[in-house]
């Protein structure tokens, strides 16, 4: 590939998953929740490019990649929820009744929804960077050096 061409699929690459990320994301809380919040589009943005990089560069097993995901998303959701829901004052969500919680927000239930949301998500993020980012396959040969 050309030096050009390349420059400037790198440089599109993480813009381009983070707001398609983010606005999945919102239309996934649309669906279910029948509401959302702008702030949940950046989320949603951070918390995608985080999952590309986990699942395009992270040399760990699928599974791990998935737990890995989850503990990303939920630790984005924390810190997102102190700054919207406890400084801003905006009252986005809160999980204060739900078990588990963390000052009201994120909980376990969520936690393991976010996990089990990352066995797509990382599917799909492997193939986007393989189909749409031509990412090498170092996941893979790493893998199969470790078990032969």
């Amino acid at each position: 590939m050309m030096p050009k061409k390349r420059a400037v699929r790198c440089a599109v690459k993480y813009p381009v998953v983070f707001i398609t990320g983010g606005l999945i994301y919102a239309g996934l809380e649309l669906r279910c929740r029948a509401r959302t919040h702008w702030s949940m589009v950046l989320a949603g943005g951070m918390s995608s490019v985080l999952l590309y990089l986990i699942a395009v560069k992270c040399a760990v097993r699928t599974w791990q990649k998935w737990l890995m995901g989850g503990a990303v998303i939920t630790a984005i959701e924390f810190v997102a929820g102190v700054i919207v829901n406890k400084l801003m004052c905006w009252n986005v969500w809160n999980y204060e009744g739900r078990l588990g919680n963390l000052c009201g927000q994120i909980c376990v239930s969520f936690s393991l929804l976010w996990a089990a949301l990352c066995v797509p998500g990382v599917w799909m993020m492997r193939l986007v960077g393989r189909r749409v980012f031509r990412e090498a396959g170092r996941r893979d040969a790493v893998l199969k050096r470790r078990v032969l």
